[in-house]
């Protein structure tokens, strides 16, 4: 493993250690004291002792709520009056849209015209005048520079900014107070604000702390920058929290001087990641949130034996992508399956497959019957039936016991 900060220059770091106690003293009252608690079945799993900081537990369901607050409450009272303006389509709107109601600040939130309709109503219902602008983030960014100058607002950046850092750094100041026998923190990276203040913070109080940051494979910006690489930013991610195409400035050298290294992650160990804490820790996690853990999955070998803190920074999934997600997950490891068994067009033909499930003792879901798309002659067909089995090896003695029957039978693979 090459460390990163062997690369950087000698450049004070933006935020300090103090600045951090203070957003922590400032922000306390008003902001969920989340738990970081031990997974016994994560760290079986794993070969490490796996903590686990359950942000999406804060009322907006994620960690944005800890630096937003620290700005608004770092504004002059003339700042406070006119209200601040930002850019964002995810949990920064909600954190800021919601302090700001508390705090009576009036807060304007510019979303890209193609933002989801239950974001622009879920801010909206936090109560921030929300404004549609352009078709993409940079376009919204930049219409909310503009309106900042007209009407003489705040500009609040989601991570660029020492006070947003010093609030996410919070986090690192109550993981460590809970379990200060933690290691290795792992933290997931978009535009880098969260590993920033949980970085400084951890070295802080604990020089000898490793730290991992986590990008999705679709979005290696803050990686590219850090490795020196020229690789694409596009896709469509599960982890759409941290799909920064251009990492902050501020915050590119704090990972650049303290990270020990940056991880990619692929869809799929996501994917696993959100599945796995909804399955093992019975918590709802968004892809950016499941980071952490998708790296653990992916490097193994880089935190055998140790103690290791994961930052699960937010929840906000939507239910229909969280539900094929862990449809995927099940057809993955064989508990979910869909058989393509060719028949004869002729009675008690799908009954005699039937009782080969029953006797295998194998739930069938659906049955899909297709005589015409095939290239089959006219007296066969294909039957799709999808099942329900314990695991992949109950799986394959269906298959077996199918294939003993003289039934010509494949799996219809999962994405």
């Amino acid at each position: 493993m090459t460390q990163l900060s062997a690369q950087t220059s000698v450049e004070p770091l933006p935020v300090t250690l103090s600045d951090i106690r203070a957003a922590h003293a400032r922000i306390a009252p008003s902001i969920v004291r989340t738990p970081t608690l031990h997974s016994r079945t994560l760290s079986n799993m794993l070969g490490a002792k796996v903590y686990l900081k359950f942000e999406n537990l804060q009322f907006t369901a994620a960690y944005k709520e800890r630096g937003a607050l620290n700005r608004l409450l770092l504004l002059s009272d003339e700042a406070r009056s006119k209200g601040v303006i930002a850019a964002s389509a995810g949990n920064h709107a909600q954190g800021l849209a919601y302090h700001g109601a508390r705090l009576g600040v009036p807060v304007t939130i510019v979303m890209p015209r193609t933002t989801p309709m239950v974001k622009v109503m879920q801010t909206e219902g936090h109560g921030a005048t929300v404004v549609l602008h352009g078709e993409k983030f940079e376009e919204a960014y930049e219409h909310a520079r503009k309106l900042e100058g007209e009407r003489g607002l705040t500009f609040v950046h989601p991570f660029d900014e020492p006070d947003i850092i010093a609030g996410q750094g919070t986090i690192a100041l109550e993981m460590l107070e809970d379990v200060p026998d933690i290691d290795t923190l792992v933290v997931p990276i978009g535009g880098g604000g969260l590993f920033s203040g949980v970085g400084i913070a951890a070295r802080a109080l604990k020089p000898e702390m490793q730290l991992f940051g986590v990008q999705a494979e679709l979005y290696p910006s803050m990686y590219a920058y850090v490795k020196g690489a020229d690789l694409a930013c596009d896709g469509d991610t599960l982890a759409e929290g941290i799909a920064v195409k251009q990492p902050g400035f501020m915050t590119r050298k704090v990972v650049e001087a303290l990270a020990d290294d940056v991880l990619l992650v692929s869809e799929r160990a996501l994917e696993e990641a959100v599945s796995l804490l909804l399955q093992i820790e019975k918590t709802v996690v968004e892809g950016a949130g499941a980071a952490g853990l998708a790296a653990m999955l992916t490097h193994k070998e880089l935190f055998a034996g140790r103690t290791v803190g994961l930052v699960l920074c937010g929840g906000n999934i939507d239910t229909r992508l969280l539900a094929n997600v862990l449809l995927r997950d099940l057809a993955r490891s064989g508990r979910l399956a869909r058989l393509r068994i060719r028949l004869q067009d002729r009675p008690g033909s799908l009954f005699h497959v039937a009782r080969i499930f029953d006797e295998e003792q194998v739930n069938i879901i659906e049955v899909y019957h297709q005589r015409v798309f095939t290239s089959l002659p006219a007296k066969g067909l294909i039957a799709d039936i999808e099942c329900e089995t314990r695991d992949s090896a109950h799986l394959e003695r269906l298959m077996d016991a199918l294939n003993a029957g003289g039934y010509e039978v494949s799996q219809v693979e999962a994405a």
